[in-house]
């Protein structure tokens, strides 16, 4: 009876196996770019996905800065903050995040697109960000991944 059943495997910590991904962000269109990077972020691709583990792989976003927005959406589009005072509304457009650091506007979408606890506080370390082509992760030998080939 046993030999026919099949066990589920959960995987942990020490059974994941984490890779390192570049992922080139010129002509991307924003939220389908970071739909994909939360999923990676996640490990939802991989066939041993475990959702309370930290079993996806590191992100490493280049050309940053030459994302895009369809439309007006770089001043239109708003997103809201609050300080917790009375009055302490905050409004901010897609183009001032991007003054601010093309890392804070990724951060924005993506941990939007990430589970509120804290695997989510922790997936969203696991991602970088950076304007030009140029970065500092050499040493861990990142594969280049076409985002357009995953669905």
């Amino acid at each position: 009876m046993d030999t026919l059943s099949f066990k589920t495997v959960s995987a942990n910590k020490a059974t994941v196996t984490k890779e390192w991904v570049i992922v080139d962000a010129t002509g991307q269109s924003l939220g389908r770019l970071c739909s994909k990077v939360a999923k990676l972020l996640r490990g939802k691709y991989k066939p041993y996905f475990t959702p309370h583990v930290d079993c996806g792989d590191n992100v490493i976003i280049i050309n940053a800065d030459k994302v895009v927005l369809t439309g007006n959406k770089w001043n239109d589009r708003v997103y809201l903050s609050y300080t917790g005072y009375p009055g302490g509304q905050r409004a901010i457009n897609p183009a001032s995040l991007m003054k601010k650091g093309e890392d804070r506007l990724f951060r924005k979408v993506v941990k939007g697109m990430l589970p509120k606890n804290r695997l989510g506080d922790k997936l969203i370390g696991n991602m970088y960000v950076y304007a030009g082509t140029e970065h500092k992760h050499e040493a861990q030998q990142p594969k280049s991944l076409d985002i357009n080939s995953i669905k």
